[in-house]
């Protein structure tokens, strides 16, 4: 074997998981999953390229497409790990920031093929596209001061005064187009200044698909939405609130999903994310899933996805929506609609996921 040959094996094997990377996993406990699965830009003996990993347990094989291959599945094939985990990774050496791409997954149910957009993407194509974009969170902060003090202006026994606001019809532009982050930092920031309110809670800004909603409905937890710019101009826009001394709450969604083909639903030909009973897995009123919080690997990626953007947005807090559709299996549900847990209670059981807070 020459060196290069050795290499590129090296490359092909490259992985960010650790064996108690995959016991936390496993156990529910793995509350930073967002360093180890989506695309991550790195170089690994000198080669520069693209990590890949994706939880996928009832995949046959796994595929990344995108515009750097002609979305040919095949091209670049993932390898599922050893240890049962589900997880499948690979190495393409090359590959840079801004190369749209998916997940091409054939599944040992019945060979049904999905093709998904990254549940841990950072960046997200502009709707109605619905490929993920590789990225990076590179920022300079200028909050240091905030963020030394922020313990005293965030207490739960600190006078709070909260401006809710929905980035898409907050204010308008001449054209009557949104405006973007970095326009709303001059705008927003000023607004929330003179008024006197201490912090602003953001309606949904994680990537969802309709653009009349109020953004309920997530398909990119990781990513907040290109409608108005990118990561990093969203960054710029909580970095300018908190030089004002201004808190930044995010309106988080735990409790369902929407069933988009490009989302999380039925994401390896099985109910992976999701409850596979209908009873506990679909919610009525808004036409979409419930999460299996009895799922050890599911309350892994709900828990990170609350961490990540506390640490590396500098988001100061999270309102949790639907909390009530999360504790109770009989909520917006008739007779004949729901089923009682073990101990013929109206409750869910699985308060782990719930601790986690």
């Amino acid at each position: 074997m020459n060196k290069e040959q050795s290499i590129m094996n090296q490359v092909q094997s490259y992985s960010l998981f650790t064996d108690f990377d995959i016991d936390l996993f496993k156990a529910g406990k793995h509350f930073r999953l967002y360093e180890k699965l989506g695309a991550h830009l790195t170089e690994v003996n000198g080669v520069k390229g693209v990590y890949f990993a994706v939880w996928a347990p009832s995949a046959r094989s796994v595929s990344v497409v995108g515009d750097f291959n002609y979305w040919i599945q095949g091209e670049h094939q993932l390898y599922v790990r050893w240890d049962s985990s589900g997880i499948w990774e690979g190495f393409i050496p090359g590959l840079e920031k801004g190369s749209t791409y998916k997940y091409k997954i054939q599944s040992h149910n019945n060979g049904i093929i999905t093709e998904k957009a990254d549940p841990f993407a950072l960046y997200c194509e502009h709707p109605p596209h619905t490929a993920s974009v590789i990225w990076d969170l590179d920022y300079k902060w200028k909050d240091k001061s905030w963020m030394e003090t922020r313990k005293d202006k965030n207490g739960l026994d600190k006078p709070y005064s909260v401006y809710e606001v929905h980035l898409g019809s907050w204010k308008r532009n001449a054209e009557g187009n949104f405006l973007t982050y970095v326009e709303l930092a001059d705008d927003l920031v000023k607004y929330v200044k003179e008024t006197g309110f201490t912090h602003v809670e953001f309606m949904p800004v994680m990537e969802y698909p309709y653009d009349p909603s109020w953004g309920y409905q997530l398909v990119g937890y990781f990513a907040p939405t290109s409608r108005f710019g990118k990561p990093q101009d969203f960054m710029l826009l909580v970095d300018k609130l908190h030089q004002a001394g201004i808190g930044v709450i995010l309106d988080w969604v735990p409790s369902h999903f929407p069933d988009d083909t490009h989302g999380l639903g039925f994401f390896d030909g099985s109910n992976l994310y999701e409850h596979p009973d209908r009873r506990k897995g679909y919610h009525p009123d808004w036409k979409s899933l419930v999460f299996n919080y009895g799922r050890n690997e599911v309350r892994s990626f709900l828990i990170s996805n609350a961490i990540f953007w506390l640490q590396n947005y500098h988001v100061d807090g999270l309102r949790v929506d639907a909390v009530a559709s999360m504790l109770y299996l009989d909520y917006s549900r008739e007779d004949g609609e729901w089923e009682p847990n073990i101990f013929g209670g109206r409750k869910f059981r699985h308060h782990k996921f719930f601790k986690g807070f």
